[in-house]
């Protein structure tokens, strides 16, 4: 069996985005890929950044910049992604630049540099029935909007994240498809 290719991740900002970080750990997971804690030990990073305030902007272009530092191999994702030409004028060298809820993004730029192991068996790689998640395990997140549809001046989420958008019941879900409802 094939070494599983490992992933770094560093999840900045709101509960929102936590959510989506937790996604895309998931799926990742489910891929057999094997999240690790150190850059050393991965084979690509993923830097999910807050563009809210300037100091997230700025925390969040300090990580992409010690990500790449640490592991040179860097894919970023979330709300300053919309501003793609601010992160790459800090960091030119940034694999692939996604926006918020791009998810299937943010795994296709992985697969891209880290092709998903070909032996990978799902029965022995288990994912827990929540998925992954990066709070304690007395509590989760779960997020039910994206934010408002009104532009109030002070505020630039709407703008980042997008207007709000309503789906039929049956294809919202907490868990991504194929999964058990058991708990």
């Amino acid at each position: 069996m094939s070494k599983a290719p490992t992933v770094g991740f560093v999840s900045l900002g709101c509960p929102k985005a936590t959510v989506d970080s937790e996604r895309i750990l998931t799926q990742l997971r489910m891929e057999g890929y094997q999240i690790v804690p150190t850059y050393q030990d991965a084979d690509v990073v993923v830097v999910n950044t807050c563009g809210f305030i300037d100091s997230a902007k700025a925390e969040s272009l300090d990580a992409i910049g010690e990500a790449i530092a640490e592991n040179g191999k860097v894919i970023v994702t979330g709300c300053m992604g919309v501003a793609e030409d601010n992160i790459r004028s800090v960091h030119p060298s940034v694999l692939a630049v996604t926006g918020p809820q791009q998810y299937e993004q943010v795994v296709n730029a992985v697969h891209e540099v880290v092709p998903p192991k070909i032996d990978h068996d799902p029965f022995v790689d288990l994912v827990p029935p929540q998925g992954i998640k990066l709070t304690p395990r007395h509590y989760a997140y779960l997020k039910i909007s994206e934010g408002c549809n009104h532009s109030c001046s002070f505020c630039i989420i709407p703008s980042m994240r997008g207007k709000l958008v309503s789906r039929p019941v049956g294809t919202c879900s907490a868990r991504p498809s194929g999964w058990s409802r058991r708990a």
